[in-house]
């Protein structure tokens, strides 16, 4: 199995930073942005947690395998994460944890090991 590409942390930092207009309670951002910053930093979060025991899912925009653990190969994973790209994007960025998103019913999480805030925040903005 190929290794994916490292992503480069000034990209993630400029389609992240792109969309904190929207977060900030202006318009959403075009289609193409906010999949950019989805899929950028959801491969940050695989690279950073390799391993394939929990699958973290942003629909309609990508999902990914990460946390070292047993491995899943067939049917629905036992240790799924999944919520919507606001949502992810301000756990990327610190602006809610993982805490006030489940609480807040924000994140769906099954699973025991259903539980990525170790590895949030992945991206810090200077203001």
């Amino acid at each position: 199995m190929a290794l994916r590409r490292a992503v480069d942390p000034h990209e993630l930092r400029e389609a992240v930073a792109a969309v904190v207009p929207w977060l900030d309670g202006g318009p959403r951002p075009d289609r193409k942005a906010l999949a950019a910053a989805v899929r950028l930093s959801l491969r940050t979060l695989e690279l950073a947690a390799p391993g394939h025991s929990v699958e973290v899912r942003v629909p309609p925009f990508a999902a990914v395998q990460c946390v070292p653990g047993p491995r899943h190969t067939r049917g629905t994973p036992p240790n799924v994460v999944e919520t919507d790209p606001q949502t992810w994007l301000e756990l990327v960025l610190g602006r809610l944890t993982w805490g006030e998103a489940l609480d807040g019913g924000r994140i769906d999480a099954s699973g025991t090991r259903a539980d990525v805030s170790h590895w949030l925040p992945l991206v810090t903005l200077k203001h």
